[in-house]
């Protein structure tokens, strides 16, 4: 199944700029915020029973047997990463504000996307099976390995992360995935029917979440703390992150002798982070105030790694329809 290519510049950044601008101008605030902070609970609630509910167990399966595969993804998502976000943060000290440096470390250890990460994948003519079990994983693992990294690399800023935390987290998105992939006898045909519902309760939960944590920001005078520097500067530590982890995954996934298609899924998963999950996970793990410009760093990584992706996956395909033309000619 071909999949439409993901457009230079994704319509959802200019939804999020849109949505940081209203919380700067008017936000959220007492009770108020209180309802929104409910709100966006069960929006996200929503969001992992309908991801759950739309993974096949079929595809999981059939991807599961590439074991090294997804150790090589697990690594470069939970090791690799985690090692570039500390790299990045001394680089940055004393230069930014520490709450960017420690969003930056934080993107670093969250877990890989969803649908991206296989959507890309399927353009570039990739392993795909490999590519939803892979990345379903990480998001899975991710809900407790995440949590215990923060503990780990962020101490006090990350709020003291404790066994509650962790529960929290897996309160609020393990156990409604794990509902909604149970639930799949009872959902498959109303969701394979009606496919966008998912883009929509996904793009409308991160929204929610982006306007409570900016509402709690300003409130706390966000705007007075960052600089147009510091933003600039984020950009460039958020670029330096991806190219590596881009060019580390690609390096490895060739000099382990993997074919092709699994270096595709290899590179797609094992270089990206997940809005999705970081955003509700910031919430839990940071006081409100910090989670504005906590999640800055993540925001301009997820337009970034869309758009550089995006151009990775069309020249795979070149690359393949080349070289399938060329066999043909020959033969």
């Amino acid at each position: 199944m071909r999949l439409k290519l993901p457009a230079s510049l994704d319509p959802f950044l200019l939804l999020l700029i849109g949505t940081v601008a209203l919380a700067s101008v008017l936000p959220c605030r007492g009770e108020g915020a209180v309802v929104f902070g409910w709100i966006t609970n069960a929006a996200i609630t929503l969001l992992f029973f309908l991801h759950g509910a739309k993974l096949s167990r079929e595809a999981v399966v059939a991807g599961v047997g590439h074991w090294r595969l997804h150790l090589l993804v697990a690594a470069s998502t939970f090791v690799l990463f985690p090692v570039l976000g500390l790299a990045v943060r001394a680089l940055g000290h004393g230069l930014i504000d520490p709450n960017m440096t420690a969003g930056v470390l934080f993107l670093c250890l969250l877990p890989s996307t969803v649908q991206s990460s296989i959507a890309f994948t399927s353009i570039a003519r990739g392993n795909v099976p490999a590519a939803v079990c892979s990345a379903t994983l990480s998001n899975v693992g991710g809900i407790f390995i995440t949590p215990l990294l923060v503990g780990m690399l962020m101490g006090a800023r990350g709020g003291g992360v404790s066994l509650h935390s962790i529960g929290a987290i897996a309160l609020q998105l393990l156990l409604p995935f794990v509902a909604g992939h149970l639930s799949r006898p009872l959902t498959s045909r109303f969701l394979t029917r009606y496919k966008s519902i998912v883009s929509k309760v996904d793009r409308g939960s991160i929204l929610l979440v982006v306007y409570t944590a900016f509402s709690a920001a300003v409130v706390e005078g966000l705007w007075r703390k960052l600089s147009v520097a510091d933003i600039a500067l984020v950009l460039v530590l958020d670029a330096v992150v991806l190219a590596a982890a881009l060019v580390i995954t690609t390096f490895a996934a060739r000099s382990l002798g993997f074919s092709r298609e699994d270096e595709i899924a290899i590179v797609f998963c094992g270089s990206k982070k997940s809005l999705a999950s970081g955003v509700p996970m910031a919430g839990v793990l940071f006081p409100a105030a910090m989670v504005g410009p906590l999640i800055v760093p993540l925001m301009l990584f997820h337009q970034m790694q869309l758009m550089v992706c995006a151009v990775m996956a069309r020249r795979y395909a070149a690359r393949v329809e080349t070289e399938s033309a060329a066999q043909v000619v020959v033969a």
